[in-house]
C-alpha cells in the first residue's frame, strides 16, 4: 500500500507539472537512496528498479553469507541459517539478493520519504518554471485573471502557473475582473524566497512591439523594422518604422487599409493614440515627422547639447505640444533631442511680449500652465477665448481674469 501511495503521488506530479521521464526517475531514485544512506550509512549494496509505466518500484538488497557467529552487520551480511531459509543451496561467501519492502522501513521513514519526494518535485518544478519563463522574456502570453488586488493582479497561464502584473505595469484605464482573458508581455523573471516570480506588463514598449508583430506580417517577416517605440501608456505612443524594400510603404503597411491593422492594437491598448512615422537618419526631418500632426516651419539644432529649437505658426503650437504635453514629450524621447517650441513671428507680432517677462506680476506656476497649452507670449494668451482658456489650463476663473488684465494692460 505504501508503494502504491508513493507512486500515485509521483504520477500526480508528473501529470500536472509535465516533468520529463528521465528527470523524474533520477529524482525518485535519489530520494530512495537518500533514505537508505540515512538509515544504514550507505546505499552501495542496494539496487533500485523504477518502472514508471507500471507505476511501481523495487528495492533489492545484496548481502554476503557468513557463519552465524561472524554476523556483525545485518545490512551487508546475512547469517548462513537465514540464507538457507531463502534457498538451501546457499554457502558461506556467496551473495544473497532479496527484495526489501517499503513497509520494512517503518511508518516514520515512509512519511519522511513521501515528504522528501514532494519537496524535491516541487523544487524541480520551480526551477523548470523559472527556466521556461526566463527564455520567454519579451514574449506575449495570454492568461486568465484569477485574483485582483489593489496593487497587482494574479494571472494563470494555460498550465495553471501563477504570474503577476503589478499596478505599475497596467494601463491606467485597464479594468479586469476574475475570469477575464488578458494579454501581456513577460518583462522580468526573478527568484524570491526560492520561488520564481514572473512579472507581466502591458505598459512596456515591448508589448506594443509584439502586438505590431502579430498584426503586421511584414514586421514579423522582417520586411519592416521597428526602429524605436516610445509610449505614455493609455494616452499616446509613437512608433518609428523603416523598410529596406522600396516597394513597401512601412507606415501604410502598419496602419492597414482603412486602419484595419492598427485598430486592433489601439483597442488592446485601451484606445491609446498611436502615431506611426517613417524613420530617417536626417534628424531635422525625423523631428518634423515626430511632432506630427503639427506642421513645423523651421528647426535649429544644437548637436552638442542635443537640443532642438522648433519654430511653428501660432495655430500649430498647441498641436505640437499636444494634450498634457504628451506629443512634444514623446517626440523628444523618439528623436533623442530636447525640443523647445517657439512661435514663428511676423511683422504684426513684433510687439508681442514673452510670458517670461511677466514673472514679477504673474506666478511662475500660472505661466507654466499657460505654456503647457502652447502659449508662450502675451498675445497668444489673449487670442484664446476666456472660457476656452479656463477649460484648457484648468485654472480658476478669477486667476485667468487677473492674467488677462495684466497682459492686456501691456498693449494699452
Amino acid at each position: 500500500m505504501e508503494n502504491l501511495n508513493l507512486i500515485e503521488t509521483f504520477a500526480e506530479f508528473k501529470e500536472l507539472k509535465n516533468i520529463d521521464r528521465p528527470t523524474m526517475m533520477s529524482v525518485l531514485e535519489d530520494v530512495f537512496r537518500s533514505m537508505l544512506i540515512k538509515m544504514y550509512g550507505s546505499d552501495d549494496n542496494y539496487d533500485i528498479i523504477i518502472n514508471i509505466d507500471k507505476g511501481d518500484f523495487e528495492i533489492w538488497r545484496i548481502r554476503e553469507v557468513v557463519e552465524d557467529k561472524d554476523l556483525e552487520d545485518q545490512n551487508r551480511q546475512i547469517s548462513l541459517t537465514q540464507a538457507k531459509q531463502i534457498d538451501d543451496d546457499y554457502e558461506v561467501g556467496e551473495e544473497v539478493t532479496d527484495e526489501v519492502k517499503l513497509n520494512h522501513f517503518g511508518r516514520r521513514a515512509i512519511l519522511s520519504l513521501r515528504q522528501n519526494l514532494t519537496s524535491r518535485i516541487l523544487e524541480l518544478e520551480k526551477n523548470n518554471l523559472y527556466a521556461k519563463y526566463r527564455d520567454r522574456i519579451g514574449d506575449i502570453i495570454t492568461g486568465e485573471v484569477y485574483q485582483v488586488w489593489k496593487k497587482e493582479i494574479l494571472v494563470l497561464d494555460d498550465e495553471g502557473n501563477e504570474l503577476l502584473m503589478p499596478k505599475t505595469e497596467q494601463i491606467p484605464t485597464d479594468f479586469f475582473r476574475k475570469g477575464d482573458a488578458i494579454r501581456a508581455v513577460v518583462i522580468r523573471v526573478e527568484m524570491k524566497n526560492n520561488s520564481p516570480v514572473i512579472i507581466l506588463s502591458r505598459t512596456s514598449p515591448v508589448f506594443l512591439e509584439r502586438l505590431f508583430e502579430l498584426e503586421v506580417p511584414e514586421i514579423f517577416d522582417g520586411l519592416i523594422t521597428i526602429k524605436k517605440i516610445v509610449r505614455i501608456p493609455g494616452e499616446r505612443a509613437k512608433v518609428a518604422v523603416e523598410s529596406y524594400d522600396e516597394r513597401i510603404d512601412p507606415v501604410g503597411a502598419c496602419v492597414g487599409m482603412k486602419g484595419s491593422r492598427i485598430h486592433g492594437i489601439v483597442r488592446e491598448l485601451r484606445n491609446e493614440n498611436i502615431d506611426v512615422i517613417n524613420f530617417t537618419n536626417n534628424i531635422q526631418l525625423f523631428i518634423t515627422r515626430a511632432l506630427s500632426p503639427a506642421k513645423v516651419s523651421s528647426i535649429k539644432l544644437d548637436e552638442n547639447t542635443k537640443r532642438a529649437e522648433v519654430y511653428l505658426m501660432p495655430n500649430e503650437v498647441s498641436l505640437a505640444i499636444g494634450k498634457g504635453g504628451f506629443n512634444i514629450k514623446l517626440a523628444s524621447q523618439l528623436s533623442g533631442y530636447e525640443i523647445d517650441v517657439f512661435r514663428e513671428t511676423n511683422s504684426e507680432d513684433e510687439e508681442d511680449v514673452n510670458l517670461d517677462e511677466f514673472t514679477d506680476e504673474i506666478e511662475s506656476w500660472v505661466i507654466d500652465a499657460l505654456k503647457g497649452i502652447g502659449c508662450d507670449t502675451a498675445k497668444s494668451v489673449i487670442e484664446i477665448p476666456f472660457s476656452e482658456l479656463v477649460r484648457r489650463t484648468d485654472l480658476e476663473e478669477e486667476t485667468v481674469k487677473d492674467v488677462l488684465k495684466i497682459l492686456k494692460s501691456e498693449f494699452e
